[in-house]
């Protein structure tokens, strides 16, 4: 097998490229609006099919634009996966994640805020920044003109100054308005709007309001007296056949935090889902101050996760593991600009979470560096033929934690590998998604699948070398 990692990967030594706009940029550049949500998988959306939850602001997006059905994360933990947004590389490459090194500013001067910027975007960023970089207290003004980030230790619910308290997502909507509103008419702008959301609050909490899923006052009567469904793979006999680190790792321990009783389970699911319906509201009123303004029609909204989540699914919570409910997220973009012909309808292709900078790049019109691991997506937005799409790339996960094993692997169209190479002998999974979607039969030890496992151990070897 070959990887693909994306259209035209360029060898990795030429880190600087020319800040420049391409010849055939438009005249006029649109505004960019990135909306970034942390812990949702891909299906938790009604214009998904999920028969629950309500998105309706997501779901007007999807239908004016166009929706990825397989989008995914390279790394599923949100400091390792906002690092790679921003920079367009994968974790081997900037080599970060929570316990490292600030992110190098040789990586953070190709970030597509500063590359904007630099061409006279007038940039923003609110809210959950995520990770560490070089100098960061006097670079973070050379990427951002307007900077309202969230500390990591920020509760959902912030005390105003009368004593009240707000949700942090109102609270980044208001700010997101205040930042569209103050935009000069003459300047294009890139806003980056990311919210806590809906990312639990850490600790064996009391389920509820003020519990692990903290949500916003205006969604408290959403999904009362509905009973929530048990999740999927459910079945006891499933967690008991993984191996014991996994059986014994944080997405077991958190599991007994949040979904092992009916009790805990149905109350915070509930609140999980009003915590997403919370943003969505809070999306919509950001996009109604576009429209107030009369920008809506020049501006593009991205609309993605940073990783996956589970829910209780396999016996897990949490993400940083290799199924596809860890690595699975939404990624929709809306180009008021594209003729409805190719607008309200899925893309199928693999989409992943390095390709975001580089589609805000080539949204801009401005040439894409060369470092950059990913893709643009306008070829797909514009029904263009992309010539020899990925079918396949690497995940990985290399967080020093002694209860979040790590491993590297290869998501292919069909066959998903990993290897948790840190055990002890290493233990691969080997799974074919088109024979067992659901990933519930490790193929390793399987005499029909020897020839497809040699193939995936090389390819991942391959890989791994080429990215970093």
């Amino acid at each position: 097998m070959k990887s693909k990692l994306a259209i035209g990967l360029l060898i990795f030594s030429s880190l600087f490229s020319a800040c420049t706009k391409k010849d055939n940029s438009q005249d006029i550049q649109p505004n960019i609006l990135f909306f970034l949500i942390d812990d949702q998988r891909n299906d938790i959306l009604s214009c998904a099919g999920h028969s629950i939850v309500e998105t309706p602001t997501v779901d007007k997006l999807a239908a004016g634009g166009i929706r990825f059905t397989n989008a995914f994360v390279t790394t599923s933990i949100c400091a390792a996966s906002r690092a790679s947004i921003i920079t367009g590389l994968y974790e081997s490459r900037h080599n970060y994640t929570f316990g490292k090194d600030p992110v190098k500013k040789e990586f953070m001067i190709q970030s597509y805020p500063y590359l904007l910027k630099q061409v006279g975007y007038r940039t923003g960023f609110i809210g959950k920044f995520g990770f560490k970089i070089e100098d960061k207290d006097s670079f973070i003004h050379e990427m951002f003109d307007y900077y309202k980030p969230s500390p990591r230790s920020t509760p959902h619910f912030i005390k105003q100054e009368d004593g009240s308290k707000r949700h942090s997502a109102e609270i980044k909507g208001d700010q997101a308005i205040e930042f569209i509103n103050a935009n000069p008419e003459d300047q294009a702008f890139c806003l980056s709007v990311s919210f806590n959301a809906v990312h639990a609050v850490d600790g064996n909490l009391t389920p509820g309001n003020d519990g692990h899923y903290p949500y916003p006052k205006a969604v408290a009567g959403l999904y009362e007296g509905l009973e929530m469904p048990e999740p999927d793979l459910s079945d006891p006999e499933i967690f008991e056949n993984h191996p014991d680190f996994l059986k014994t790792s944080m997405n077991r321990e958190r599991y007994y935090w949040r979904w092992d009783t009916k009790e805990k389970y149905q109350t915070n699911l509930r609140a999980y889902f009003r915590m997403i319906s919370g943003y969505d509201r809070v999306m919509g009123r950001v996009i109604g101050a576009l429209e107030e303004k009369g920008i809506d029609d020049n501006t593009v909204i991205i609309y993605s996760a940073d990783n996956g989540y589970y829910m209780g699914n396999r016996g897990f919570a949490g993400k940083w593991s290799h199924y596809e409910e860890s690595i699975r997220v939404p990624l929709v973009i809306f180009d008021p600009r594209l003729s409805q012909r190719k607008t309200g309808r899925t893309v199928n292709q693999t989409a992943i979470n390095i390709d975001i900078p580089s589609t805000i790049l080539d949204l801009a019109g401005i040439s894409v560096p060369q470092i950059y691991q990913g893709a643009s997506l306008l070829p797909l937005l514009h029904k263009k033929k992309a010539i020899n799409w990925r079918t396949d790339f690497m995940i990985e996960h290399r967080m020093d934690n002694p209860i979040i094993p790590k491993y590297v692997g290869i998501r292919g169209d069909r066959y998903v590998y990993a290897i948790y190479y840190e055990q002890e002998p290493a233990y691969e999974f080997l799974h074919d998604l088109k024979e067992d979607p659901n990933q519930l039969t490790n193929l390793v030890d399987n005499p029909d699948y020897q020839e497809i496992l040699k193939e995936m151990r090389i390819e991942c070897r391959n890989t791994e070398k080429e990215v970093k």
